[in-house]
């Protein structure tokens, strides 16, 4: 097995032009926005102590609401996942059926009395779930579970101990929950917020219920017909209102269009306040901004005097160096990293890390038609501005029909598979299912690299056989974002059969890249 670092090597000395220099880790007392340049939608983030957590949305990727922590909220790692499977369809085995853009959506995060705690709800089936932990880097238990999807809810443990839910679109509902958290409690069901009836026509959705300073406030996005995304706050003296309200951002961070909306609040231990929202970013998917805050008049207010999200801005905690969402892995340790999902619940059985040490090696279960049915899709996210991933494949061990490389994963793809027809292995770009490129595949040995650049939303594939030399191949891939996957494009290995199940592809190393 070569080690990935003599990859980086050769890419920094023989390929500056497309391929500069990894980026490291460094200690800066300044950011770019957006602070995470990567798919990290629907943020919810608290303060435990001098540590910051968040939770977000990975819809049908498994397993799924990953649980992150920083000690400045803008280096973010992820320390575990709220749940490891849904077995609640056969959906979400990828049997009759898929749950792209479904699954688990807008997280809520908590913290109440020495335990965290998660909600979300599914759409297939449509029920919502409640995890908790008094370790959030360990195990998650299911604390409740009932039927009913509640739209982008929000959790709130109040001060006198009971626990409200709030959730919807255009119309804002409060309900209570039972102590156990088991289930809503019959008797109280405020209809808090009437979208239309109040003056915001359109999209009006995103809750997050907190209680500041003695007032229930409530942050939700509305889309104005004809406008930009826009960051609302509602707040009451009383859970069950009459909320008021108030605009607190409405910017761009200069992408036309592409309103910052949808989020929470945080504070420092020092006091300081900051928002934590998310911006529509193209074919990376939706990305985190982080903002300043103030308060005026009982009002939080985002963004500098001007209502504008800096571009760049102070850490603010400083001392703490960056801290990598995607990696390279070299599948020598028996585990794989955190930062990798599955697209949908994995067959556990057509996997291994220990078949043959050193190797991720991935197995064909069933025959399927195209990679949305392909089971143990293995992905990462990808980052702008710019990365590339590599991967080493031995495939010496693939059947006729089979099909296994290196793609960008979205509704649209764009693929570098080898793929072993009767005539032999034979390597294929294909661009939505279209090829667009093809040339005989010699030898049991492969390198295949993908560069993303996110400025052009364009990605280039080239496959090399000896790690000296490579080759582009097929033509630039135009990389997008649609509501199919709801996702932004990933890293994905994959191998699926075509013809007949039970051949397998060996993954030496993933390497990445990521650039400024």
């Amino acid at each position: 097995m070569r080690p990935a670092v003599s990859i980086c090597l050769f890419l920094s000395v023989f390929l500056p032009d497309t391929l500069p220099a990894q980026t490291t880790g460094n200690n800066k007392t300044t950011f770019t926005n957006p602070v995470i340049y990567a798919d990290v939608p629907d943020p919810d983030v608290i303060r435990v102590g001098s540590d910051f957590y968040m939770v977000s949305t990975t819809m049908h990727l498994m397993p799924g609401a990953p649980l992150m922590k920083s000690k400045d909220l803008v280096n973010w790692e992820i320390i575990s996942y709220v749940f490891d499977e849904i077995k609640d369809s056969p959906l979400y085995d990828l049997e009759g059926g898929n749950v792209y853009g479904q699954g688990q959506w807008a997280s809520s995060l908590r913290y109440h009395k020495g335990k965290f705690y998660v909600f979300f709800a599914t759409n297939r089936p449509r029920k919502s779930y409640i995890y908790a932990t008094g370790n959030p880097s360990g195990k998650w238990e299911k604390a409740g579970e009932f039927e009913g999807n509640y739209h982008d809810a929000s959790l709130l443990f109040d001060d006198d101990g009971k626990v409200w839910l709030a959730y919807g679109a255009g119309h804002i509902r409060i309900k209570e929950l039972k102590n156990d958290l088991s289930g809503v409690k019959e008797g109280f069901n405020a209809n808090v917020i009437d979208g239309e009836e109040q003056g915001y026509k359109g999209l009006l959705e995103g809750t997050h219920l907190c209680r500041y300073h003695g007032k229930y406030y409530m942050f939700l996005i509305w889309w104005p017909a004809g406008g930009i995304r826009t960051q609302l706050c509602f707040r009451s003296d009383r859970i069950e209102g009459p909320y008021e309200s108030k605009t607190i951002l409405a910017d761009t961070l200069n992408l036309y269009g592409r309103g910052i909306a949808q989020g929470c609040l945080v504070d420092t231990e020092d006091g300081r306040w900051f928002g934590f929202l998310f911006q529509d970013h193209n074919a990376v998917g939706r990305v985190p901004v982080l903002m300043p805050c103030r308060w005026e008049d009982g009002w939080p207010v985002l963004g500098d005097q001007e209502g504008k999200v800096p571009e760049i801005m102070e850490k603010p905690v400083q001392g703490y160096a960056e801290t990598p969402l995607v990696v390279s892995d070299h599948f020598d340790t028996g585990k794989l990293a955190l930062n990798w999902q599955w697209n949908h619940n994995p067959d556990n059985s057509l996997w291994s890390l220990t078949e043959r040490p050193g190797y991720l090696r991935l197995r064909t279960g069933k025959v399927t038609e195209s990679i949305f049915q392909a089971r143990n899709t293995l992905s990462q996210r990808t980052e702008g501005p710019r990365c590339s991933g590599i991967i080493a494949m031995d495939i010496s061990q693939m059947k006729e029909g089979d099909v296994a490389g290196l793609g960008a994963f979205c509704a649209e793809p764009g693929l570098i598979s080898v793929r072993m027809e009767s005539a032999g292995k034979f390597l294929v770009m294909t661009d939505r299912d279209e090829e667009k490129g093809r040339i005989r595949c010699t030898g049991n040995r492969v390198y295949l690299r993908m560069d993303c650049d996110f400025r052009t939303d364009k990605a280039t594939f080239r496959y090399s056989f000896d790690q000296e030399s490579w080759t582009r191949l097929g033509t630039e891939f135009r990389m997008i974002y649609n509501l199919v996957h709801f996702m932004g494009n990933r890293f994905a290995i994959y191998n699926y059969a075509t013809k007949a199940a039970g051949g397998y592809v060996d993954i030496d190393f993933f390497n990445y890249i990521k650039q400024q």
